[in-house]
């Protein structure tokens, strides 16, 4: 169910988990894709275990009716070797970061039980922010998103092991699957335990995506 949200950095929605549990309980952090807003993933949050506090952000800038984590460098006008503009990606990172912080005090979420799902960009800051503290996720889903250059040669220790789904579109025209491949490629090569799949779909979340998603999920929910 929906309760009143907390003051944190970044504008959100937070559903509390259909069965109580004692004590913290686990969590999941959405960051949308950009033009969309913190409503956009909900749907997909509401298939996911029941025991999940839900804490879906909106990014920091308005863009058309929706809301964007950043602007784009794009060289050449190439959109398929587009990079995060730096600074509005920095802010971006240090706001998700502040506002999960904020959420686990606020909401009485089991820090060490905090994953993050995020699509298109949010898959991007959600990558990003594992491979700068991976001792703060418990686990990532980053669906239609890349590996930015600004983090690719990072490979810290605590990255080892921890679980990491990533989704592509054979069809995407905004994010090419093979730009998700090297991702999880990469992320896999620094440890992680990366679970990679290639969907009949474009730049958005199809029927078998959302399955392995919440299965990916649910066996970390599980397991915790």
């Amino acid at each position: 169910m929906s309760s009143p949200e907390a003051d944190l950095p970044l504008d959100h929605v937070h559903v509390a988990p259909e069965t109580e549990s004692e004590g913290p309980a686990p969590a999941v952090v959405l960051a949308h894709g950009r033009g969309a807003d913190e409503n956009d993933l909900l749907p997909v949050a509401r298939e996911l275990p029941e025991e999940l506090h839900v804490v879906s952000l909106r990014a920091p800038e308005q863009l058309g009716p929706g809301y964007t984590w950043y602007d784009l460098d794009v060289p050449d006008g190439d959109l398929h070797r587009s990079q995060p503009e730096a600074t509005d990606f920095r802010r971006s990172l240090d706001a998700v970061a502040a506002s999960v912080e904020g959420a686990v005090d606020a909401y009485g979420l089991d820090p060490d039980r905090v994953g993050l799902l995020g699509f298109s960009q949010g898959a991007i800051v959600a990558v990003s922010l594992l491979l700068e503290a991976p001792e703060r996720y418990a686990w990532v889903a980053a669906l239609h998103g890349y590996l930015p250059a600004s983090h690719a040669d990072r490979s810290p220790d605590c990255v080892r092991g921890k679980p990491v789904f990533v989704g592509a579109g054979r069809a995407d025209e905004i994010i090419p699957d093979r730009r998700s491949e090297a991702a999880a490629d990469r992320l896999r090569e620094v440890g992680a335990a990366v679970t990679f799949r290639r969907y009949d779909a474009g730049h958005g979340i199809g029927r078998a995506e959302l399955a392995d998603v919440v299965s990916f999920v649910g066996d970390r929910v599980d397991g915790s």
